[in-house]
């Protein structure tokens, strides 16, 4: 097997005659934290969503822990998975978007707890304790019992993270996840991300928050129109960026 947790080969995605991703090679470890940068427009989060096949795409491999997710070969071609299979593959992964996506009549415990029973197969008992731990850890226990409604956006955030966390993935995928907040309820989502790296999690980040990048990353990638710019160490790449592209792009990040 790969030592590769993730290992991404020849990537290529259009939509329609327009080619977002063109020719992405990326591997990771496990316990790699890698943060994708790049203007708008660049395919970062085209190339997350491929990760999990929330985006399909036409050529290329993506692999988790050396399987191959979204298709196998069959007489030289590629096949399509069942969708019973891609499901099984996608819960490798856990995602937290800009968006928090939580259902709106459940209460913050409950949003935690539902995937652990539908898709892990748990009693209540084990979801609900499993769930107060995430929410613990992600400084939410004390509202559990909230809706969604009765949280701010960085609360919110923290249960949508809990949720995806909670789910035990190998690699975690972040996207954005503090680009739809206020100012100042940033930094106490990006505090959670970072413990997290702390603790050892894999996690393959886009992000636009420069200065996190360079605090949490162990790799940082530059994406620049539906390729890999430029890559290397935070300290590395934020300090003498080889492309004038690259520059430029930090210059106007006020980095």
């Amino acid at each position: 097997m790969s030592q590769n947790l993730l290992e991404i080969q020849n990537l290529h995605k259009r939509f329609g005659q327009l080619e977002v991703l063109k020719g992405i090679d990326l591997t990771m470890r496990q316990g790699d934290v890698v943060s994708l940068i790049g203007s708008s427009g660049s395919g970062k989060t085209t190339l997350l969503r491929c990760v999990n096949l929330l985006e399909e795409y036409e050529e290329g491999v993506v692999a988790v822990e050396g399987e191959q997710i979204g298709y196998k070969q069959k007489g030289g071609k590629r096949v399509r998975l069942s969708e019973k299979e891609i499901a099984r593959q996608r819960a490798m992964t856990g995602m937290a978007f800009q968006h928090f996506n939580l259902f709106p009549h459940m209460t913050a415990v409950r949003n935690v707890m539902l995937g652990l029973i539908k898709t892990r197969g748990m009693d209540k008992d084990e979801a609900h304790s499993i769930a107060e731990k995430w929410l613990e850890r992600v400084g939410m226990l004390q509202r559990k019992d909230h809706f969604p409604g009765q949280l701010s956006g960085g609360q919110q955030q923290r249960v949508a993270i809990a949720r995806a966390i909670a789910m035990n993935p190998k690699l975690m995928l972040f996207d954005e996840v503090t680009s739809a907040l206020d100012p100042e309820l940033v930094n106490e989502v990006l505090a959670v991300v970072l413990d997290l790296a702390k603790d050892g999690m894999t996690m393959l980040l886009v992000t636009h928050e420069m200065q996190f990048a360079h605090d949490v990353s162990n790799r940082v990638i530059f994406m620049q129109d539906g390729r890999i710019g430029e890559e290397g160490p935070p300290k590395e790449l934020f300090k003498k960026p080889k492309s004038e592209r690259l520059a430029a792009f930090l210059k106007s990040s006020k980095f």
